[in-house]
């Protein structure tokens, strides 16, 4: 199949004639894209679609894309396969369809994490790759805030009485804005690995500019997470929890992750 060129990729807007708008921030497809970019082009599959910049993007980087979504009515790039898809549930593809998996801004809004990656791990080919973001609650400045309210500005408390209130406004869509899950690097690893995957490399969206304020309590946190053995570091990713991806990262966490042969 030979690589779609930037025109391809306008006529696929909608008939409205505007482009879709990213669900995620513009860094975080920047770095999809800068992962992907040396890998062969292949099908893949990005789930959730939203409105379909991303796939967008990922077509005209040349790789056959596909589109999966919870409402994909709202999807609106028209040269590509979009399906109704809940990443609670089983995916409509077949086993080892896909060579690549993206999804952005997707298991923080989800009851079941573990399904969704069983799923990928389903879809995806023996060394297939995905590619996968959550909100880094690991970050320093969560961590204090976390200490501090007892929540992250990820994860507020929402009372009932605010649902009933926003629910005109969002509709039956709620879990497209809401976030109901805070998945940490730690358990989102250990589901990867737990379904086959090898985690590959991590990344942050890009540095908060306040976060120089909070290198002292960094350094501290270091320090004291190399006074444990070299053995209890690599069981429980000490290194990772305390690297500029993680403890200095921004706001969203990437991880890329291969299902192993």
């Amino acid at each position: 199949m030979s690589s779609p060129g930037k025109k391809q990729v306008a006529d696929a807007a909608n008939d409205s004639g505007r482009a879709p708008v990213p669900i995620a921030r513009p860094e975080i497809h920047e770095t999809v894209a800068r992962i992907l970019n040396p890998f062969p082009r292949g099908k893949l599959l990005d789930v959730p679609a939203g409105e379909g910049a991303l796939s967008a993007r990922l077509l005209e980087a040349g790789f056959q894309v596909q589109a999966c979504d919870l409402y994909p009515e709202i999807f609106v790039v028209r040269n590509i396969d979009v399906r109704r898809g809940d990443l609670s549930g089983t995916l409509p593809y077949a086993d080892a369809e896909f060579q690549y998996i993206t999804c952005l801004e997707g298991l923080e809004h989800i009851e079941n994490p573990h399904q969704a990656i069983r799923e990928f791990a389903r879809l995806l080919a023996p060394g297939g790759q995905l590619v996968i973001s959550v909100p880094n609650i690991l970050n320093i400045e969560e961590r204090v805030k976390w200490l501090l309210n007892g929540y992250t500005s990820h994860f507020k408390p929402i009372s009932h009485e605010h649902l009933r209130m926003r629910h005109e406004q969002w509709g039956e869509k709620e879990e497209v804005v809401l976030h109901i899950n805070p998945i940490a690097y730690t358990e989102l690893r250990y589901i990867l690995e737990k379904y086959g995957f090898q985690v590959l490399g991590t990344y942050r969206d890009k540095p908060k500019p306040n976060i120089w304020l909070y290198w002292p309590l960094a350094a501290t946190i270091r320090f004291f997470s190399r006074l444990t053995s070299a053995h209890k570091r690599r069981e429980r990713w000490t290194a990772e929890l305390a690297s500029d991806e993680v403890l200095l990262g921004g706001n969203t966490l990437v991880l890329h992750a291969t299902k192993q042969k």
